[in-house]
């Protein structure tokens, strides 16, 4: 299943955009699909990039371009006016009878200073946890898969995809 095949994003919900792309995979393969979508909620910025991180300032700009628009917006702030969360909407949609359901993970932090690490992608360089004293791409891989906001919505997602087994196998 090709790019082609899923509806564009919305630029309002991410729990919009994750039922478009599970309902899109379930009736073009018949199958339990599976969506997602996730951003960065800067609150200094009111929430923004939100539902559009992935094309903030343009599909073109890159996430260096992205940073220093953010660190320039949030330039001689306190810690206590960066907060920030990454957030994550996971869909499951069932072909045969059109239902639907969402889960919603978040990860709490703070807008960093400058960006730090290699690991990771996206936001993950100025995304500073306090708790763990690292930015998301400074942690190495097996952490991240605990405390990111994809991790939790996939710990609650995996509970309706246990009792969706149970009850399609007693069909």
């Amino acid at each position: 299943m090709g790019p082609e095949h899923f509806p564009p994003e919305g630029e309002d919900s991410y729990r919009d955009n994750a039922i478009l792309k599970a309902q899109a995979g379930a009736r073009f393969s018949g199958l339990v699909c599976l969506g997602e979508d996730s951003g960065l909620e800067v609150d200094a910025l009111d929430g923004a990039p939100g539902p559009v991180s992935a094309v903030f300032l343009g599909p073109e700009a890159t996430y260096e371009e992205r940073f220093r628009y953010i660190l320039g917006r949030l330039e001689g702030l306190p810690d206590s006016r960066r907060t920030a969360r990454f957030r994550c909407l996971m869909a499951v949609a069932e072909p045969d009878t059109g239902r639907t359901w969402t889960v919603e993970g978040v990860c709490e932090g703070i807008i960093a200073r400058e960006p730090r690490g290699t690991g990771g992608f996206g936001y993950d360089p100025i995304f500073y946890l306090p708790a763990l004293m690292a930015t998301m791409a400074e942690l190495p891989p097996h952490q991240k898969n605990v405390v990111s906001h994809r991790a939790r919505a996939a710990w609650q997602v995996r509970q309706v995809l246990k009792e969706l087994l149970h009850e399609r196998t007693r069909r």
